[in-house]
């Protein structure tokens, strides 16, 4: 497995990772079964820990699940009532990036600002409670103002080309 610096945050991680909001909901049989095949192939997983290797992990922010979905949300009380919750199912009082979900436009980014999100996660990052901030993103320019804002160490930008054939203004959200 290859390994390579994340961000500006000196951690090390392997080139391919496992998200895991699909495993909400699943039984700790299923989830243990998901995280051991990708142990096994070089991945992570919860057998991880068993075989001494250091798990990094990221925890969303300004995600909630409803009514069985997984949403993006911009209310500060839900952002850190999610936060909390995450948390508590992960088993720990720590991630190592606080990832800023979904940031796909100029308004969006401005929101985070304005409604405490971006305090909130440096709040966070101040008590320990995550080690940095990041932020994903399907827009490069929204991305790009974020990343000059010099408060993100971690940028998740996808490479997909439902997105990176649109001009770069796009707001991703009229496409749903």
């Amino acid at each position: 497995m290859l390994y390579r610096e994340l961000g500006n945050t000196g951690l090390k991680v392997s080139e391919i990772g496992l998200g895991c909001e699909g495993f909400l909901g699943k039984d700790e049989r299923e989830c243990d079964r998901m995280f051991s095949l990708a142990f096994e192939r070089g991945a992570v997983g919860r057998a991880a820990a068993a075989h001494g290797v250091h798990l990094v992990l990221q925890a969303h922010l300004c995600t909630v699940w409803k009514n069985g979905q997984y949403m993006a949300t911009r209310n500060p009380a839900e952002v850190k009532a999610s936060f909390e919750r995450m948390m508590q199912n992960l088993g720990t009082e720590r991630a190592d990036i606080g990832m800023i979900h979904y940031v796909d436009s100029e308004e969006t980014w401005n929101k985070v600002i304005s409604d405490g999100i971006l305090d909130y996660a440096k709040q966070l990052k101040r008590e320990g409670r995550i080690g940095h901030i990041g932020m994903s993103s399907h827009n490069p320019l929204v991305a790009l103002k974020a990343v000059e804002s010099g408060e993100i160490e971690v940028l998740m930008f996808s490479v997909n080309p439902c997105y990176d054939l649109l001009p770069g203004d796009e707001d991703v959200n009229k496409l749903f």
